[in-house]
């Protein structure tokens, strides 16, 4: 059992960053952040045991905090007692250029549905439509269409 921990930890490491990025585009505060990426930690951990490796680890990553953190949003959950975190990454406090842009980008991102924000999630993090397909369950033709209208709708969008 020791050597399943330390491979999840070492997982759970490696793939922080992109974990701390979904929970990011899907919560509007630091304390939800931090809430859904214990969340999603816990799922992922439940599921270790069970993948089979039949897809890319970060893939199922991806799918398991997406579908957590949509989840959240559907349910707006009741808070139950929990554990403070440290992240090492905190794109609240940052005051710089990049960090108000990004911020801009998130408020445009956050009046889309959940669908199309796991889809501009994945699309920012640089994934391939075929990878983006596979995580949310469409076929890459489909990812593309739905890119195209999206940057429509975010183009006209304005940033109340």
């Amino acid at each position: 059992m020791k050597e399943l921990e330390i491979e999840f930890a070492q997982i759970a490491r490696e793939h922080k960053g992109t974990i701390y990025t979904v929970c990011y585009m899907f919560s509007n505060n630091e304390d939800d952040v931090a809430d859904l990426y214990q969340e999603i930690l816990v799922n992922l951990w439940k599921g270790f045991t069970k993948f089979r490796g039949e897809s890319n680890i970060r893939t199922w990553i991806y799918r398991i905090s997406l579908n957590t953190c949509i989840s959240f949003e559907r349910k707006k959950h009741r808070k139950v007692d929990t554990i403070p975190l440290t992240m090492d990454i905190n794109l609240f406090e940052d005051s710089d250029d990049d960090t108000k842009q990004v911020q801009l980008l998130k408020n445009r991102i956050n009046k889309l549905g959940p669908f199309d924000r796991a889809i501009v999630l994945l699309w920012l993090e640089n994934l391939s439509y075929d990878e983006i397909g596979n995580i949310v369950g469409i076929t890459a033709k489909n990812v593309s269409v739905r890119l195209v209208r999206i940057k429509e709708q975010l183009k006209n969008m304005s940033n109340e």
